[in-house]
């Protein structure tokens, strides 16, 4: 009975999806339809889980919905109601759920981090948003450090740490000096990743005491700057020149010159390290040597290459930067440093892991009362996502039951739903490194048949183009659409419509007969509507005189018509193009109403003109050559095609050849570039001309090589700069001499079509190869590798001879040679052929099986002799076939499966067995004919395997303190059960989970009874069953014990932690456990589904959520290809939506959107594209006098106080004063101009700094 329920379940599981695809509704996207109907809440825009706002303006949190009747708003505080009317600073935008919280008059952004989360509610759901963390922006000082200078000698390496201010987001790092500019970067100075600057090996030059590093918060738009950073360099010149004025000339002085050293690695450290990043990604390795000369940074990938088009190297090759990283791209990256003295390497070990994606994100359900359907929700990732569905927000195992809804893991069925079944449910895919959330309603609704074509609505086509007649309509359940001709028509049905699923009627080839008024019906079980359009047929537009092609001289007039008929109707357009491309623009062109005139014809002129002619249903065009030639002396000279040749004469006649001359004709002014020789064969293919050869223009003979059996008559045809001329008059008649034949057919084949035959083809010869009369051919065969004599036969002009009773499958050598009446044809070659195949005879022997494992075995066998084969040998075939499982004893139909293997292979594996079960199988041997007969059945075990899961665990009879669980054994058990696990524990409110409880379940129970339980509590189950080769998959249940009526509590067990304790008797099967409680995170939190919606300057992030509800989000985003770290976002409160403001117009930005706390998982990478800059309606202030002039004041101004500060260090710099107050002076924070980090705008504002000027 277990058994049969399970089978049911499925078949209706697949019914019930079936029907979802053949009844959902779709609905038209009509505004006047869409504002009637109602339906359930959709966010359309919220803020980005992670919502970095600057603590300077007001905070906006977004959240738009839209359904019908219109939603109403409410969001959640870190988890619990926030009360908007309880603060004056927090109001809610009109018919919205955005918040706006004011800032700007006096609030503080400190004061609202958190977690925002916004719901949006009507009769028929509730839609909820991702959970948004606001964090206001922030860009701490540099912390105070004393720098002492760094003293180096000439060649060793030097890092100068940056460590700059950890900001929210982290700011941007460069070095510049006291003049603002960049310090330059080479192979042998550079930047890290980190921000330090790193020097392979130092030189003289690098002596200077402003080294700067820079930090910018691009979110507060500030930079701020580190102390300056002395470096002296050494070098051993000078450090030798010192030592010698102070030793005498009997001394022995001299520090040691530059010594030159191999490379060692500067950063990473060590010989190996790993990295983890996602997939999507951009992946960035970093390989910094020291060493001198200065070592050369190379890339490559252990075991494989580095993949092309996604592989960039940056930082003079010190950095290796992947894009769209994917599983593929994991694997072992080498660094090798090298220079003329060694080389060393670093080994990065790179895992590349997968938030969540999309496979099938759950989609929108219009259903009828009554009717079935699906939502499926499907996600991927690696390590594997987790699925989980709330209804209208809340945990669907908790929700109000629907009769009509059931969940199977990533899919809910609806069956024979309701209008009260209508509501908003939310799938949540998550693992550890990110999650996605996605809202999908089941809107019931029940409406009588609505048709949205207009009324009488014409429609007019040309006659024989296809007609397509609109009847757009809705309905709940699905109208049925009929259509009528006439008021009170029949219905209309043939092959002369085409019906469309939409309610269109097409009519393929429309006929003036087709015109008329037509009706559509559309009705359902709740009413039924009709409507009305009419048809009309136009006839089609007609050039009936066309542009023809014009030779006209320089100076004079030319004039191309276009003489069109169309419907009386229609208004036709005429326009004219010279070359594609509209007339120019010269009153020499007249365009009249047939016709267009150039006057005063110029070299310009020429070209193609074509003429259009429009209506509102159909286009012709036609075309004409315009050819401009000069104008001749008096009289003027005509340029025209040659007059055809004439006078043909044949000379010097032979067998082969013949010698034709002619007489040009007038070559019209345009010299004759050659001449083209045809002939016709009067004898094979008369009135047929066909291409002889073709000669210089200055040549008036040819010779002309011939065929015998031909009757030639010869034609000439003039070719000049304007065109070719007619052909000439044909020459007489000459009938060359008959000949044997030159050639053999070619294409000659020898193939058995019967056992006892073999059939010889090849392909005959045309007409003017026989060279003769009474063509025929000789056809001739032998057994091949027997001494047997040619046997011929001689046939008349056919392309086929079949030899009959022929041993089966022999080889034959064949040859066809051709000959007519005067000969025979040379010698022919040989080839081989072969007799008919007959099926096999011997089946192959010595056939063994050896079984691999549960589900593969290896099957062998001798091969058959070849002579047994009688046929070209194809392969072998396995039949094989499951006779019964070993666990059931129990037949069914047998199927039998057949894998065919090529050639000459004596050995196959079997792929797809079942476990635990019993086969036969078979081998036969195959050819051209077909099969041979079957081996002997062999028969064959596979051994057990771990089984499926149980089919179902129900647990019933909850009490206070017990439950009753059941179970069905597993539909494939794949052995022999040996017990079962159950694994239980209890969970609360808060996501903790008590201890882990086992129990072993003997394999012939089905029930168990679970007592000594705590009251009101609820319990998560595992089950799943073993065999003697281990455990199948788990099914799992939730579970709660009723709550306890008398108002008893028992002792608490963990202070804080919210359980009682929980006793369990000892049985053989049950044990006594006082358990201890630990945190739990729920498993596979990730972030999904990231969209983005830009704008000039910003855009609006969303995403969606799955894990626990005190998530803390991020956005993260960046120039798409730019190597500088991401910009961080913080998001407050618990919204899945965040606006990215102070983007760049026309700029692709890479975003993506992590949470904090939860192993800093991350969603995948989105790219989207800010709108280009819109234009200025203003006044460019920069081309203002006034402010000109206001900038050369404070440009002047700026001079003036550069002056006074140089004087002023240059006097401070004797006094001990000076350098107190130079040395305890802190930076301050500057404003932000540029985005790339470089100051050319900044020389308008003054810096304060420790540094001196």
């Amino acid at each position: 009975m277990t058994k049969k329920m399970s089978m049911s379940t499925s078949k209706t599981s697949l019914v019930l999806f079936l029907c979802q695809i053949i009844s959902a509704l779709d609905v038209p996207l009509d505004s006047k339809l869409l504002e009637e109907l109602s339906q359930p809440p959709t966010i359309t825009q919220q803020s980005p889980k992670d919502y970095i706002v600057d603590p300077r303006e007001n905070i906006v949190i977004q959240c738009e919905a839209k359904g019908k009747p219109p939603p109403s708003f409410s969001w959640t505080r870190n988890g619990t109601h926030f009360d908007i009317d309880k603060d004056a600073q927090v109001t809610m935008k009109p018919n919205s759920g955005t918040l706006v919280i004011n800032i700007m008059n006096g609030g503080k952004a400190e004061a609202y981090e958190g977690v925002y989360q916004c719901t949006a509610r009507n009769e028929r759901g509730a839609a909820v948003s991702n959970n948004i963390v606001i964090r206001p922006s922030r860009s701490p000082l540099w912390t105070k450090e004393k720098l002492e200078p760094n003293h180096v000698r000439e060649g060793d390496s030097l890092v100068l740490h940056c460590r700059p201010p950890v900001g929210l987001p982290p700011p941007i790092i460069f070095w510049m000096d006291n003049a603002f500019q960049r310090l330059p970067q080479s192979e042998r100075v550079s930047q890290g990743l980190n921000g330090d600057l790193y020097f392979s090996n130092v030189q003289p030059e690098d002596t200077r005491e402003d080294y700067i590093c820079y930090a910018r918060f691009n979110h507060t738009q500030t930079i701020q700057q580190k102390q300056p950073i002395s470096v002296k360099v050494f070098s051993m010149d000078s450090l030798n020149d010192t030592i010698a004025a102070n030793l005498s000339d009997t001394d022995i002085y001299g520090a040691k010159p530059v010594t030159e050293r191999q490379p060692v690695l500067l950063t990473p450290t060590g010989s190996a390290s790993t990295k983890v990043e996602l997939r999507g990604n951009v992946l960035l390795l970093e390989c910094i040597a020291a060493g001198l000369p200065t070592p050369v940074i190379r890339w490559i990938k252990e075991g494989g290459e580095l993949p092309a088009n996604r592989t960039f190297f940056e930082n003079f090759k010190k950095t290796l930067k992947i894009i769209d990283v994917s599983e593929a791209d994991s694997g072992n990256y080498k660094c090798i440093a090298r220079n003329a003295l060694g080389s060393v390497h670093h080994v990065i070990s790179v895992t590349v892991k997968a938030a969540p994606y999309w496979i099938t994100a759950p989609r929108n359900l219009v259903l009828s009362p009554g009717e079935d359907g699906t939502l499926i929700c499907r996600a991927n990732g690696s390590p594997k996502p987790s699925i989980s569905w709330l209804a209208n927000g809340v945990p669907i195992a908790i929700a109000p039951e629907d009769p009509s809804r059931k969940v199977d893991g990533d899919t809910i069925i609806f069956s024979h739903v309701q209008e009260r079944s209508s509501a908003v449910y939310q799938c949540n895919a998550s693992n550890e490194y990110g999650y996605l959330l996605a809202n999908a309603f089941v809107n019931v609704l029940a409406e009588p048949p609505r048709i949205l074509t207009p009324a009488n609505k014409l429609y007019q086509v040309i006659a024989d183009s296809p007609a397509l007649l609109d009847c757009a309509y809705f309905g709940s359940p699905k109208p049925e659409i009929e259509w009528f001709k006439g008021v009170k028509g029949s219905i209309l049905r043939g092959n002369e419509y085409v019906f469309h699923d939409n309610g269109t009627l097409e009519i393929p080839v429309a006929q003036k007969s087709n015109a008329g008024t037509y009706t559509c019906v559309a009705r359902n079980e709740l009413g039924k509507i009709q409507n009305e359009v009419q048809l009309e047929i136009k006839d089609p537009t007609m050039i009936i005189k066309q542009p023809e092609y014009k030779v006209i001289q320089r100076y004079g007039q030319v004039s191309f018509e276009c003489i069109i008929k169309h419907d009386s109707t229609l208004l036709p357009t005429v326009t004219w193009l010279k070359d594609n491309d509209e007339l120019p623009d010269d009153e020499r062109f007249l365009v009249g109403k047939d016709n267009l005139t150039i006057m005063n014809v110029t070299d310009k002129d020429d070209g193609t003109y074509t003429c259009i002619v429009n209506t509102t249903l159909d286009s012709v065009s036609a075309s004409a050559v315009l050819t401009v030639v000069a104008a001749p002396p008096t009289p003027a000279i005509i340029y025209a095609r040659p007059n055809p040749p004439f006078d043909l004469e044949l000379t010097g006649q032979l067998e082969r050849s013949i010698d034709l001359s002619w007489i040009p004709g007038d070559e019209n002014n345009s010299p004759i570039t050659s001449f083209v020789v045809e002939f016709e064969d009067a004898l094979h293919e008369p009135g047929v001309w066909r291409y002889q050869t073709e000669v210089p223009g200055t040549q008036t003979m040819a010779q002309l090589k011939l065929s015998p059996y031909v009757n030639y008559s010869f034609r000439v045809i003039a070719v000049n700069r304007i065109g070719r001329s007619q052909p000439s008059e044909p020459s007489e008649q000459y009938l060359t001499k008959s000949a044997s034949p030159d050639e053999n057919p070619a294409n000659v084949q020898g193939i058995g079509s019967e056992p006892d035959n073999l059939v010889i083809t090849w392909e005959p010869l045309k007409g003017f190869q026989s060279n003769g009369p009474g063509l025929q051919y000789k056809v001739s065969w032998r057994q091949k590798d027997v001494d047997d004599e040619w046997t011929s036969v001689i046939v008349a002009n056919v392309s086929k001879y079949i030899v009959s009773g022929t041993p089966t499958f022999v080889p034959y050598e064949v040859k066809v040679q051709a000959l007519n009446d005067l000969g025979y044809a040379p010698e022919p070659s040989e080839v081989i052929g072969h007799s008919g195949e007959d099926l096999p005879m011997v089946a192959p022997g010595n056939v063994q099986v050896h079984v691999i494992n549960s589900t593969l075995a290896k099957v062998h066998w001798d091969p058959v002799p070849l002579k047994s084969v009688r046929g070209h040998l194809q392969g072998y075939k396995v039949y094989y076939w499951k006779v019964q499982s070993l666990s059931r004893r129990s037949r069914r139909h047998i199927e039998k499966k057949i894998l065919t293997f090529r050639g000459n292979k004596t050995f196959g594996m079997l792929p797809g067995l079942e476990p635990y079960s019993s086969y036969k199988l078979n081998v036969r041997v195959v050819n051209g004919k077909g099969e041979g007969p079957a081996s002997p059945d062999k028969v064959f075990k596979t051994p057990e395997g771990v089984p499926s899961s149980p089919s179902f665990l129900k647990i019933t009879n909850p009490t206070l303190d017990s439950l009753t669980l059941e179970w069905g054994s597993p539909t494939h058990p794949n052995g022999v059960l040996t017990s079962y696990t159950l694994k239980f524990q209890p969970i609360n409110n808060t996501h903790e989970l008590g201890p882990l409880v086992e129990i072993r379940i003997p394999a012939n129970e089905s029930s168990l009874i679970l007592k000594n339980l705590n009251y009101s509590t609820r319990y998560k189950f595992y089950f799943n069953a073993q065999t003697s080769v281990g455990s199948g998959s788990q099914i799992t249940e939730e579970a709660v014990t009723i709550m306890d009526e008398a108002g008893i509590l028992r002792p608490a067990v963990g202070a804080g932690k919210g359980y009682s304790e929980i006793l369990f008797a000892t049985s053989p099967v049950m044990h006594t456990v006082r358990p201890t409680f630990y945190k739990v995170q729920p498993l596979y939190p990730r972030i999904r589904n990231v969209t983005t919606a830009a704008a000039e300057t910003y855009a609006n992030i969303s995403w969606e959520y799955e894990g626990p509800d005190h998530a803390n989000f991020y956005v993260e985003y960046g120039v798409a290809g730019s190597k500088e770290d991401w910009k961080k976002e913080i998001v407050n409160g618990s919204r899945s939506f965040f606006v990215l403001k102070g983007l760049t117009p026309g700029t692709a930005y890479k975003v993506r959107v992590g949470a904090e706390g939860l192993s800093g998982f991350r969603s995948s990478e989105d790219v989207f594209e800010t709108g280009p800059a819109m234009a200025s309606r203003q006044v460019d202030i920069a081309t203002q006098g006034w402010f000109i002039g206001l900038m050369c004041a404070v440009a002047l101004l700026i001079l003036i106080l550069l002056i006074v500060c140089f004087i002023r260090r240059n006097k401070g710099g004797k006094y001990p004063v000076k350098e107190k107050e130079d040395a305890h002076a802190d930076p301050e924070i500057q404003p932000m101009k540029e985005d790339d980090g470089t100051f050319g705008e900044y020389r308008l504002f003054s810096f304060v700094s420790s540094a001196p000027i």
